[in-house]
C-alpha cells in the first residue's frame, strides 16, 4: 500500500458509502517537483503497440496454422465429421482471440477496462456443438482450446 500515504480521505463517511481519495496537495507539488503528473492522458510508446500487434498477427496466423493441420489429420485418423467439429473449434478460438486482442488494444485509448464480447464465442460454440447434429462437443472444445497451444508457439516463436 505504498500510495495510501499519499491519499488523504476527502470526508469520514458512514458505513456504507463511498470514501473518496484525494492526493494531498503536498504531494501535489512533490510529485510535480518530480516530474510525475496525474493526468489521465500518458502516451502510449508506440514501439509496444507494433509490437503487441505483430503479436497478435502472428497469434492468429498460427491458431488457423494450428487448426487447419489439426483438423486434416483428425481427417485423416478419424473421419470427415470429426474434423469439422475441431475445425469449427478452431475458427471460434480465433475470432475469440481476435475479439480479446481488439479489446485489449482499445484498453487505455477508448475504454478503461476489456470487454465481455468474446465471452460469447465459446458459449455460442457449446450451444451449437448440442444442438447441431453436424458437430460433437468434444472436437469442437478441443478446437476452441487451440488457441492456447499456439499462443505459447508463438511465444516460443518471438524468443
Amino acid at each position: 500500500m505504498l500510495a495510501t500515504p499519499l491519499l488523504n480521505p476527502e470526508a469520514e463517511s458512514p458505513k456504507g458509502d463511498q470514501v473518496v481519495l484525494e492526493p494531498s496537495k503536498e504531494d501535489l507539488s512533490a510529485m510535480e517537483n518530480q516530474g510525475t503528473s496525474l493526468s489521465s492522458d500518458t502516451q502510449v510508446d508506440l514501439s509496444h503497440l507494433g509490437e503487441f500487434q505483430q503479436f497478435q498477427r502472428g497469434s492468429l496466423v498460427a491458431i488457423l496454422l494450428l487448426s487447419l493441420s489439426g483438423s486434416a489429420l483428425t481427417a485423416l485418423f478419424w473421419g470427415m465429421h470429426i474434423a469439422t467439429s475441431l475445425l469449427c473449434g478452431g475458427l471460434s478460438g480465433a475470432l475469440y482471440l481476435w475479439l480479446l486482442a481488439r479489446s485489449v488494444g482499445k484498453l487505455g485509448k477508448s475504454s478503461q477496462s476489456v470487454g465481455k464480447v468474446q465471452l460469447l464465442v465459446p458459449i455460442v460454440l457449446f450451444l451449437a456443438a448440442v444442438k447441431l447434429p453436424q458437430l460433437d462437443l468434444f472436437p469442437a472444445i478441443l478446437g476452441f482450446l487451440l488457441y492456447k497451444p499456439s499462443m505459447i508457439l508463438q511465444v516460443f516463436l518471438s524468443l
